[in-house]
């Protein structure tokens, strides 16, 4: 039966701006939320925003992705008048989502104070680039100067050239999805408790561990921090029209791959056994790889690696993806309600309560009578809660206390989901096998010859932390029931096998939600559940490849290359998103629901841009190192003492505080015009000018000088090293958690402050293999002493891999 969306009767006021404060409304909005965009008189700057700098009447395309299904009021809420019918709007609100500095919301009486006396049990999200409070939190940045202090730029480049920044200003929307996260779960909380609260969002520390795949753990565990840039062999290929690209995880993977190319004796070869001795062997096959893709199409390289279940990819772009006959066929892109470019549709599908259908992008102020005269005093009075109050449970409980969720999920991104559940108060159970355990814990810093070696994987810790582990071969009779009586007593189950392999199970929603109809269950397909890519094999990479995130990352003259990692938590958020929608909906129904959520649906939403500009103005958007046409001047820029600064000049204020900084480069005479049209013609003169300026001033005279006049600037961070960052260790985004195998390590936590937040967001460490077997199935399935030693006695169950040796 479909129901209502999700989010229906809910209100959202919405003061974001750019891509972070649109894609988190946006995700609200396609939820079935009331989503009111307030704008001042000038309204949102990416109003004016287009990539190719055609001609805009109201706002360009990527404004209109992301602001479908709105409505658009202008306040001027910097006066008196305007600041009153703006707390009239928040009487009427269930949450406010905003997108300012510290500081800027409350000076003008319309901060979280504001909001909780006009609305007891509203939330106000804040987003903003370093959080509130720290040494940094009114320091000027922007996304490409965070992604550099994050470490994640130091992660792109190739020797003797500058290091570059992901393409498709990724890490707002990581920070877009994150705030949609925290909004639902705070929502959550809110309508149970009757109480509201105020999160706090960083967007340096959303990106620092999902845009630099957790180095800084992988420097903890190994005391090794000194990292290069490398390039992985194989990754993004040439062929004979084209570019394809690689994925090889596993070792199965590469003895596959040597099997396309017609080179079996590597897959022999221990020199080449792991992606480390690969990229140092170079040239050495790195040549005949090229090679033999370079005499094949693109179209012939797929097909051939596909049959051998290779993780590849097209490498999509602007104009092709919309082409991709596996897209076409799942109806992936549709055409924007108000014409004028396709766009990807929601990233998710909730068969019980769909999105809503998308509605045209308003004008800037189309509803501003009709919205105000909703808020007329004497229809919403000052003081109005949210919801009722459950007296069971506190006010400053976790947001998904009382959740139990079964996590049937390997490698990163569906881990990454269940640890955001996790974080915020789920009670999350791992399940693996002894004989395949989760394949992330092979990304060990030990080798297979010592003991217990796949407990030390730093990603596996991570993104496993604060979990229970239970081991259960479901191959056998008894490991399936035991999973079916698990199932029975969750609120939540969240899979990404391949979808063959869950059919193989017999774990479809129809047997699901009849062992269970108020389970809300999650899938995480690569590419969904139909269509001709349906049972290929895909991982970030993968995603990055195919979104044409890759196609914007890299240098003009060469191969496209990877982003490097950021797609899995970016599908893991988009499916947390999904199980907190899916368990709001059912507060309301009492049922359940099946949600089907890709990783490639959620990459494209992320990759938007392309398609978007391309479709609507035949602009093909592709990589330009450090360029964006968003943003000029910006680059990367060596300083006297060898030191690397990342600098961008992204409104107006910034290039009159550049100018000011320094006017000896007179570099208002370079461009024709101060226009970003004019300015990104002119950024090749722009680099050359403040190459030599920088050459000159060690770099952290250069940041101080700059950031003094709010030019956004900052050192390049080291990937490993994001955890000595004075601002994320004030806020203490770090906690160590002590594990009894691996020692204590400091693991970054969720990226916001709950007003009402525990003292720490992790209360036990990853868990070892099959640790919590007797306390679940034993605790809470109720299953005997005698029963769980017979089971372990058989294998069903177990505490150590099939493979390994005995304990020593």
């Amino acid at each position: 039966m479909v129901g209502r969306p999700a989010l229906d009767g809910v209100r959202v006021v919405d003061m974001g701006w750019g891509i972070a404060g649109g894609y988190a409304t946006k995700l609200l909005a396609d939820a079935g939320a009331d989503v009111v965009k307030v704008e001042l008189p000038g309204g949102d700057p990416l109003r004016g925003y287009s990539a190719s700098f055609a001609p805009i009447h109201d706002h360009g395309p990527l404004f209109g992705f992301l602001n479908t299904t709105k409505r658009s009021v202008v306040l001027d809420y910097r006066t008196a008048g305007g600041r009153d019918r703006l707390l009239e709007l928040y009487a009427t609100a269930e949450l406010v989502i905003e997108r300012s500095e510290p500081g800027e919301m409350e000076a003008l009486g319309v901060g979280w104070e504001a909001l909780s006396r006009c609305r007891p049990g509203a939330t106000m999200v804040s987003v903003s680039n370093f959080g509130r409070g720290g040494p940094w939190s009114n320091r000027p940045a922007n996304e490409f100067t965070l992604m550099a202090i994050a470490g994640s730029t130091a992660t792109r480049g190739r020797p003797g050239r500058a290091p570059f920044n992901a393409g498709g200003r990724i890490g707002e929307w990581m920070g877009g999805v994150s705030a949609a996260v925290a909004a639902i779960a705070a929502l959550r909380r809110a309508q149970r408790t009757g109480v509201g609260d105020h999160v706090d969002l960083s967007l340096l520390e959303t990106i620092t561990p999902t845009c630099t795949n957790v180095q800084t753990l992988w420097g903890s565990f190994t005391g090794e921090y000194d990292t290069r840039a490398l390039l992985e062999v194989p990754s993004v290929e040439p062929t004979r029209d084209g570019y394809v690209g690689f994925c090889v995880f596993t070792g199965q993977q590469w003895q596959d791959f040597t099997v396309l190319i017609g080179r079996p004796e590597w897959g022999d070869d221990p020199r080449l056994a792991t992606m480390g001795r690969r990229i140092a062997a170079g040239e050495s096959i790195a040549g005949p790889i090229r090679e033999w893709t370079a005499a094949r199409t693109t179209e012939e390289v797929v097909a051939e690696a596909i049959l051998l279940r290779i993780p590849v990819a097209p490498i999509g772009n602007g104009a092709n993806l919309v082409e991709l006959d596996h897209l076409v066929q799942r109806g992936v892109y549709v055409p924007h309600p108000g014409g004028g470019f396709v766009q990807p549709r929601v990233p998710y599908r909730n068969a019980a309560h769909p999105p809503v259908p998308f509605r045209p992008t308003p004008l800037l102020g189309q509803h501003t009578n009709e919205v105000l005269g909703e808020t007329q005093p004497t229809r919403h009075p000052l003081g109005q809660p949210v919801g009722g109050t459950d007296t069971a449970v506190p006010a400053d409980s976790m947001p998904l206390s009382g959740v139990r969720v079964v996590d049937m999920t390997a490698f990163w991104a569906g881990p990454y989901a269940t640890l955001v559940l996790t974080a915020l108060g789920a009670d999350v159970i791992h399940i693996e096998s002894v004989q395949r355990p989760d394949g992330m814990r092979f990304g060990s810093v030990r080798n297979p010859d010592d003991d217990w070696w796949w407990e030390f994987g730093p990603t596996f810790h991570h993104a496993n932390v604060g979990k229970r582990s239970v081991t259960l071969d479901l191959t056998r009779p008894e490991g399936m029931e035991l999973l079916h009586r698990l199932i029975g007593v969750s609120d939540a189950l969240v899979e990404n096998f391949s979808p063959r392999v869950i059919d193989q199970f017999g774990l479809n929603w129809d047997v699901v939600s009849e062992i269970n109809p108020r389970l809300v269950m999650v899938r995480m397909p690569a590419f969904g559940l139909d269509g001709p890519w349906r049972d290929r094999v895909g991982f970030a990479q993968t995603m990055e490849q195919v979104s044409g995130m890759c196609w914007l990352s890299g240098y003009p003259d060469t191969s496209p290359q990877l982003a490097r990692g950021p797609s899995d938590p970016l599908a893991g958020l988009h499916a947390a998103y999904a199980v907190i929608c899916g368990l709001h909906a059912r507060e309301r129904t009492g049922r359940g629901s099946f949600v089907e959520a890709t990783m490639v649906e959620a990459a494209l939403n992320a990759a938007a841009e392309q398609v978007v500009e391309y479709s609507a103005t035949g602009h093909l958007m592709s990589r330009d190192t450090n360029h964006h046409p968003h943003a000029c001047p910006q680059g990367i820029y060596a300083c006297s003492d060898g030191r690397l600064i990342a600098l961008s000049v992204e409104t107006d204020q910034h290039w009159t505080g550049l100018l000011a900084a320094a006017p000896e480069l007179e570099l208002d005479r370079v461009a024709v015009s101060a226009s970003p049209a004019d300015r990104f013609a002119a950024r090749h003169a722009f680099d050359e000018r403040l190459s030599r300026w920088c050459a000159d001033l060690p770099a952290a005279d250069a940041v101080d000088r700059l950031i003094s006049f709010g030019v956004p600037t900052a050192e390049l961070g080291t990937p490993r090293g994001g955890d000595r960052n004075p601002q994320v260790n004030a806020r203490g985004f770090y906690e160590a958690v002590e594990h009894p195998l691996v020692g204590t390590h400091r693991f970054p936590a969720l990226p916001v402050r709950f007003g009402r937040r525990p003292e720490r967001w992790f209360t036990r460490p990853a868990p070892m293999l099959g640790e919590h077997n007797a306390e679940v199935l034993g605790g809470l399935l109720g299953v005997s002493k005698n029963d769980l030693a017979r089971l372990e006695a058989t294998q069903i169950i177990g505490t150590r891999p099939t493979f390994a040796s005995p304990p020593q």
